[in-house]
């Protein structure tokens, strides 16, 4: 799970309505928290609708998997948990800093001088599956 390059985030709004993404995470050394930067690739970053579900509705899913042609080698992990915002200060100093560590591209992009939001999710729940 650590070193997985992409998962994908499901989201809901408050009528239930889903949305899942593809996000580039990091795992904090506890295990118990992951975080995902709104980075400045093309979007309009603060009016992402997943940001909107996460303030109506903090709940969410990651999923993270590993696709092979041989389907003996299939595996998931489905991370719940509750997701916040976090716009500035020591703990998106830490993700920033996470982020960047695994993803040297971010490094390009100016995601240390950036001042995008961080999505971070507390860790309540884990299933892993594989094949064998």
């Amino acid at each position: 799970m650590r070193d997985a390059r992409v998962g994908r985030l499901a989201t809901a709004d408050g009528a239930g309505q889903p949305l899942v993404v593809p996000v580039c995470y990091a795992l904090d050394l506890d295990g118990h928290h992951l975080y995902s930067a709104i980075d400045a690739k093309p979007k309009r970053t603060r009016q992402l609708r997943r940001l909107a579900n996460i303030r109506e509705n903090p709940r969410v899913s990651l999923v993270i998997d590993e696709y092979d042609e041989d389907w003996s080698r299939l595996r998931y992990v489905i991370v719940e948990g509750k997701a916040e915002i976090v716009d500035s200060g020591s703990r998106r100093e830490r993700a920033i800093d996470l982020l960047l560590e695994k993803y040297p591209q971010y490094l390009a992009l100016g995601l240390a001088a950036d001042r995008g939001p961080v999505i971070a999710i507390a860790v309540e729940r884990t299933v892993a599956w594989r094949y064998t």
